[in-house]
């Protein structure tokens, strides 16, 4: 099933943070997938958006563009960096508690092979461990027609409580 996402287009369409924390990752990540809640603007300028969510993993998908390339005419070592930060990240959120927020601390990828423009590709972002204070994950990017490996990497997230402790 193909989700319509309602991307934001200013920083006012964005969902407050109190608003945010009142919400499991899970619930958020759903929320932005059903189109009930914004998503970010970066995956229409990069060119990907959502696709699946479940408890512990997230899909992207999309397809790179003449506008990623880098002056060799290839696809730009950013667009599978942010690709795979987005995937590994957001299956993070996914195991995030009510009350919490979470961002990246690193990442890491390998770029196996490149992408041909307008290849569609998936990118799956999957957890590894999420603790109070950490997540890790690992992502691949790969194509949606051949299952072909276009690149791997991995992620260390913060995971951080946002809920007022009682004095």
């Amino acid at each position: 099933m193909e989700h319509r996402i309602n991307v934001a287009s200013s920083p006012a369409d964005l969902l407050p943070m109190d608003k945010v924390l009142e919400l499991s990752g899970l619930e958020f990540m759903q929320g932005i997938l059903e189109g009930r809640l914004p998503g970010p603007p970066i995956g229409p300028t990069l060119g990907y958006r959502l696709h699946e969510v479940e408890d512990g993993k997230v899909v992207f998908r999309g397809a790179p563009e003449f506008s990623v390339t880098n002056p060799m005419g290839t696809v730009h070592g950013g667009w599978y960096g942010t690709l795979l930060d987005s995937a590994m990240a957001c299956a993070v959120m996914t195991r995030v508690p009510k009350g919490s927020a979470y961002t990246t601390l690193e990442y890491k990828i390998n770029i196996l092979r490149p992408i041909p423009l307008g290849t569609e590709v998936d990118c799956i972002g999957t957890v590894d461990h999420v603790g109070r204070s950490t997540g890790i994950a690992h992502g691949e990017i790969r194509g949606v027609k051949d299952n072909r490996l276009y690149a791997t990497g991995s992620t260390t997230c913060i995971v951080m409580s946002l809920t007022p402790k009682p004095v």
